[in-house]
């Protein structure tokens, strides 16, 4: 590498780091409300709701590296555009295509990083989630009894409850549906009822109130309806933690090579096939987003030059949501199989890509770029929103 691209590399580092502690910061707080009511009503460890946060990383690292490359290639060509950097290095006879190599590289190593976080971490931090999330409930069963949500914690149970009293462990509008027994389903329904637990066995026993237990017997297909007093329920997590390791896994928890043979599996299930291709093709084209975007950015931070700051910020704020939004797209109609999964999933890299290499293009020509006129009125919009001094 030659200084110019050493010093151009060297600038690009900081933002990248900035942008992805500050991108992922953003991710995390979202999950605030849940780990404060973790830690302060149901009285979970600090260490157990750090491991769900790092178990969490990896997802948000998906997405919020290829967002710091594209904002740190972005940020460092509007920087040195504005301090005409740009216009002393054509002067000394540089092209503007002379600045690819060091871009390319930086988004390169984006893409690895990226490639390794969905292919390995994504999966990891998927199942080691579940499976620390089933260990915590085990030991304090409010934390999976969630309110006004369908429980599926225990194994062939599932429970819903209105509402639940933390500190009394009364609850509300009860509704258990118990598939333990071979042939037979029960379901259980009762206005309110009492959680409780077996210090000798860990168990865990729901206790009903006044309510009504139907009873369906699906190899003779009749039901039996008693009304009871009282009605205790056990409940264990030892079946569903054993099961853990020999349930078949959720798409987001496979790697490449479990994706490969789901793919090869499922050729007359065309749902589960197209799922499984999206899935894959994702797994790709998320991490080469950070070159398709990389070169996106650097074109617009040449651009940048003869225009104002912010917009530039809004460019690229509108490219990288339509990024995103094709993205969302594609996945909707290739996993319904509107068109073929390779198609949505990639679609949205080229035509970023595109975009970056005619603007880059004209640039490198001084030619002048046509915006549309419904990006223009997009750019002005998110231009009358920014403060009087950043404009």
């Amino acid at each position: 590498m030659t200084t110019i691209n050493r010093y151009i590399f060297r600038e690009l580092i900081p933002p990248f780091a900035i942008s992805s502690i500050f991108l992922t910061s953003i991710f995390l707080m979202t999950r605030i409300p849940a780990i404060t009511n973790m830690v302060v009503n149901y009285n979970t460890g600090i260490m157990s709701v750090l491991l769900l946060i790092s178990y969490t990383l990896p997802r948000f690292m998906e997405f919020t590296i290829p967002m710091s490359v594209m904002i740190s290639v972005l940020l460092t060509f509007m920087r040195m555009s504005g301090d005409n950097e740009i216009i002393a290095l054509k002067g000394g006879g540089m092209t503007i295509y002379r600045l690819l190599p060091p871009v390319l590289i930086f988004c390169a190593l984006g893409t690895l990083l990226t490639l390794w976080v969905t292919l390995v971490g994504v999966p990891w931090g998927k199942l080691a989630f579940k499976t620390t999330g089933i260990e915590i409930a085990r030991s304090n069963l409010n934390v999976a009894l969630g309110e006004r949500k369908f429980n599926t914690s225990f194994k062939d149970v599932m429970i819903y409850v209105s509402s639940m009293d933390i500190q009394t462990k009364k609850l509300k509008d009860v509704f258990i549906e118990d598939s333990r027994t071979k042939g037979r389903v029960t379901v259980s329904v009762a206005p309110e009822g009492i959680l409780a637990k077996d210090p000798q066995t860990g168990s865990y026993v729901l206790r009903l109130y006044r309510g009504t237990v139907n009873q369906v017997s699906l190899e003779n297909k009749s039901i039996n309806s008693v009304d009871f007093k009282t009605y205790d329920i056990n409940l264990d997590f030892g079946d569903k933690v054993a099961d853990m390791d020999n349930r078949p896994k959720d798409i987001d928890e496979m790697g490449l090579t479990q994706l490969l043979a789901v793919i090869k599996k499922s050729a007359g299930d065309k749902i589960a096939l197209n799922s499984a291709k999206m899935a894959l093709h994702e797994k790709f084209s998320v991490p080469f987003a950070c070159i398709s975007l990389g070169i996106l950015a650097l074109s617009l931070g040449l651009q940048s030059a003869s225009t104002r700051r912010s917009s530039g910020f809004g460019l690229a704020l509108f490219f990288f949501i339509s990024y995103y939004l094709l993205l969302a797209a594609g996945w909707s109609a290739g996993e319904a199989g509107g068109y073929p999964p390779v198609v949505g999933m990639w679609l949205p890299d080229v035509i970023m890509g595109g975009i970056g290499v005619y603007i880059l293009v004209r640039i490198a020509k001084e030619r002048p770029i046509t915006i549309p006129g419904s990006i223009s009125r997009l750019l002005l919009f998110i231009k009358g929103l920014m403060p009087v001094g950043n404009r």
